[in-house]
């Protein structure tokens, strides 16, 4: 009679098992990520231009879309316009609103403020509905440090809601030199708190840096994590710790591990959106058009 190993180990030697060995032992190839460009408008603020002249650039430039601060929109309606227009105006030269910069108080400790931030923020995301604009940034505006995470999760959880109810969802942002929120491991334990499936971290090659974060801590994310990047660098002369967001640089032009962060977000799979964000004084004083022309290149450089 056959013996239980015997049995084992002809099944183990059968052309079936050896054939389908290989498959099973195979993992599925990974897909690598792809990349649209985006202009956050902050880069070329010192240059005052109208929102139909950024978007005008952005698009000759070749931009896949642009970042507009909410206070840009507002004053874009205030002076008598649509956001109708507005809307047809990107639509017209082939961008898309990706995502927008508010400061809404929603996750601050004090309910009242936090209250505030909420109706605020449930105001803006209806502006950002009528563009077409899918997400908000969602920075920890009117907090103070010792920050608690848990709690904290549970307002992002209440946000997301309300990004479902709008269609505009909120991409969780920290800020390097914030002293309530300025790491990723904070923004990573608040995303998980609010275990939602629509959680999503808004990091910063500058704020990665400046908050003490590094660039490991990226790897652990997938690509459903992260919706967009916001691209630039920082110089090597200046202590971590002594850096401004006015000291930033063109991608490719400081200290930053460009090409590892490139391809950390290479292999997360699924599409990342790059968007250039600078508050560099020497590009405010430079023509508009070199600077985003300049900056998209040297994005492509790396994706």
């Amino acid at each position: 009679m056959t013996t239980r190993r015997n049995l084992l180990k002809s099944l183990a030697l059968s052309p079936f098992a050896m054939a389908a060995a290989p498959v099973l032992a195979q993992p599925a190839p990974q897909k690598e990520g792809s990349f649209k460009f985006s202009l956050n408008t902050s880069t070329i603020w010192g240059q005052k231009l109208s929102l139909p002249q950024i978007i005008e650039l952005a698009a000759k430039a070749g931009y896949d879309g642009f970042e507009p601060w909410m206070m840009e929109i507002q004053a874009y309606v205030e002076s008598g316009k649509t956001l109708a227009s507005l809307k047809k105006l990107a639509a017209d030269a082939g961008l898309e609103f990706f995502d927008c910069i508010g400061f809404p108080t929603w996750m601050a400790q004090d309910e009242t403020k936090s209250k505030t931030g909420f109706a605020q923020m449930e105001k803006e995301m209806g502006i950002l509905a009528e563009l077409g604009c899918p997400r908000v940034a969602a920075p920890a505006i009117g907090t103070e440090a010792p920050l608690d995470l848990l709690k904290t999760g549970e307002k992002y959880k209440q946000l997301l809601d309300l990004g479902r109810k709008t269609g505009v969802m909120p991409q969780l942002e920290f800020w390097g030199a914030y002293p309530s929120f300025h790491h990723l491991g904070q923004a990573m334990a608040v995303a998980a708190a609010a275990d939602d499936k629509d959680a999503k971290i808004l990091a910063d090659i500058y704020h990665l840096f400046r908050g003490g974060s590094g660039f490991e801590g990226m790897k652990m994310l997938d690509g459903h994590a992260i919706d967009i990047f916001h691209m630039n660098d920082f110089p090597s002369s200046i202590p971590r710790t002594e850096q401004q967001d006015k000291d930033r640089v063109m991608p490719g032009d400081g200290a930053a591990p460009m090409q590892e962060i490139a391809d950390t977000l290479k292999a997360k799979g699924g599409q990342i959106i790059l968007s250039l964000e600078l508050f560099n004084p020497t590009y405010y004083a430079m023509d508009a058009e070199v600077v985003v022309k300049e900056g998209l290149g040297k994005m492509k450089r790396f994706f």
